[in-house]
């Protein structure tokens, strides 16, 4: 609770209870040193003024920000010249830190030093406690200098940082909104075809029941095996959607190799720490759909699966003996690599195919992104 109340009044007023509490006392002591009652009437008032002016200036927009900054110049610039109270300057300092225009920054910030350096040579020369407190004022000219530096750069750098949150919010959005709709595609591409071709067959046996019984039981039973198969499609697509480790994934690999007599090599470790999940996931189903071209299409005698992970991204190589792929005419899209590049897409991920000596699919998938993916997940 406190911590909360500190910070609505830094925030709201640019005043932090604590740090600058010693500030809000110190000019009352430089004002009554050696003054009539007519200047201390004088320097309450510039004391009251100023502060009213400093809170006005954070809670207000556009042209009354610059008015409040040239106001806080002249009484800093009058408290300097009359009781040799410098440390104003400091209030100013962190105050123009905060503008976020560069230009009204720059010109505040030069006029900031000319006044304090100018005020400090006068008060030296006018008055004698600048040389009783010389290190305080050595300390805050160079803060002088230095704060409104650092306070700009630090505001700059929150500022970029939440556009960087925003930025990464929004980008999980799409990947979520690129995710449904790839699901999408697939149920269409899965049950679409086959559900239109039990609808046909469906129809065609209720015509053919009474006039041709034994071809509409043909159809019935076509109907049967259509649903299965359509059943089974979708269970491996669940399976899918609740994502595979690459690990997980070679076993099946092994199965599938093995019942083609297509020998497998794997190299590289298949455990991998840095990964994320979702793009191991792709990774796994690229893999997947990567075997299934060699058994189907290549007539390759052996399999070989590479695995490089490094710090920055992930590689995996997918090479076959068989008779290649002639990726001009088109044939990539017919075995399915379209479909992997589509999700390679979806974490910022490549395909590349060597067609020499057989086949070689090289995926790369990039260790930045997911590592941003994994933080914007949990």
């Amino acid at each position: 609770m406190v911590k909360k109340w500190n910070w609505k009044v830094r925030k709201n007023t640019g005043l932090s209870p604590y740090v600058w509490v010693v500030f809000y006392i110190l000019p009352f002591y430089f004002i009554v040193q050696d003054s009539s009652t007519s200047e201390i009437v004088v320097g309450v008032a510039m004391v009251i003024g100023y502060f009213l002016c400093y809170v006005l200036s954070f809670a207000s927009k556009g042209w009354l920000v610059y008015l409040g900054a040239i106001m806080q110049i002249a009484i800093s610039t009058a408290m300097s010249l009359l009781f040799g109270y410098i440390y104003f300057f400091l209030f100013l300092a962190f105050f123009i830190g905060t503008l976020r225009s560069w230009s009204a920054f720059l010109t505040l910030y030069i006029i900031l030093l000319i006044n304090t350096f100018a005020t400090s040579y006068y008060g030296f020369l006018n008055h004698s406690v600048f040389i009783t407190q010389l290190p305080f004022v050595f300390l805050s000219i160079i803060a002088v200098i230095l704060l409104p530096v650092s306070t700009y750069n630090k505001n700059k750098e929150e500022k970029l940082q939440g556009q960087l949150e925003d930025a990464n919010k929004r980008i999980s959005e799409l990947v979520k909104l690129e995710e449904r709709q790839r699901i999408s595609r697939d149920l269409h591409d899965t049950l679409g075809q086959k559900l239109s071709l039990i609808g046909l067959k469906s129809d065609l046996a209720g015509k053919l029941i009474s006039k041709n019984p034994d071809k509409a039981r043909s159809e019935i039973k076509d109907v049967q095996i259509t649903a299965r198969t359509a059943l089974q499609e979708v269970r491996e697509l669940v399976t899918e959607m609740r994502g595979t480790k690459l690990e997980d994934e070679m076993q099946r690999v092994e199965q599938i190799l093995q019942a083609a007599n297509i020998n497998l090599t794997i190299q590289g470790p298949l455990q991998l720490p840095n990964t994320s999940l979702i793009a191991e996931n792709v990774v796994s189903m690229c893999v997947k759909e990567a075997v299934t071209n060699v058994v189907k299409h290549s007539g390759a005698s052996s399999c070989s699966i590479i695995i490089e992970p490094s710090e920055t991204a992930l590689a995996v190589k997918i090479h076959d003996n068989g008779v290649g792929m002639n990726v001009a005419k088109g044939r990539a899209k017919k075995s399915g690599l379209q479909g992997m590049k589509e999700r390679l897409e979806f974490v910022n991920g490549n395909l590349d195919i060597v067609d020499e000596n057989g086949t070689t699919l090289v995926i790369n998938v990039p260790d930045d992104y997911q590592k941003e993916s994994g933080r914007n997940e949990r």
